[in-house]
């Protein structure tokens, strides 16, 4: 105690210092430290969980950028093979239109040869006709003065026999 006497301590009165320095140390630990040791563990909290909402939120904005990739590469994909199938289905319209109008002219073309030769023989009966009776008449004036009535009918009938077999054949 010496030591204690030589530094001028009175023991009475470091007791009561210490007693207050304990009280003060409780009240401020209990009032103020727990408080502030509360706010600042609340501000960490906070600050971790936007540490880890910012990460999510990279990778969420990651993943949507692969998405959007991924969409617009199979929109590219099925834009193209839209492309080529309607392409494809265009130019099988147009050898589709050119067949059937090249089958429709083929069919006018052959209704119109038709029809040609409907006339051919139309016209070849009318003139098989018209030579008949020319031919007639051109016999019954130049066999009237050689022969008989009955001898000009039936050298007449014998010609005009021979002609329209001619005619038919």
């Amino acid at each position: 105690m010496e030591i204690i006497q030589k530094f001028g301590l009175e023991a009475k009165l470091f007791l009561f210092q210490l007693a207050n320095f304990l009280i003060i140390v409780f009240i401020l630990k209990k009032f103020l430290f727990a408080p502030l040791r509360k706010m600042l563990d609340e501000r960490k909290r906070k600050i971790e969980q936007s540490l880890i909402d910012a990460e999510n939120a990279k990778v969420a904005l990651d993943n949507a950028a692969l998405e959007r990739k991924k969409i617009l590469s199979e929109a590219k994909v099925n834009a193209d093979k839209l492309t080529s199938s309607l392409k494809v289905a265009i130019e099988e319209e147009k050898q589709k239109a050119s067949l059937e109008a090249r089958n429709q002219s083929l069919a006018i073309l052959d209704e119109a040869k038709h029809q040609a030769g409907l006339e051919f023989d139309n016209i070849s009966k009318q003139l098989g006709k018209m030579s008949i009776d020319l031919s007639e008449k051109v016999l019954t004036k130049v066999l009237s003065g050689l022969f008989s009535e009955e001898e000009k009918q039936k050298l007449m009938s014998r010609a005009l026999e021979k002609i329209d077999e001619k005619i038919t054949n």
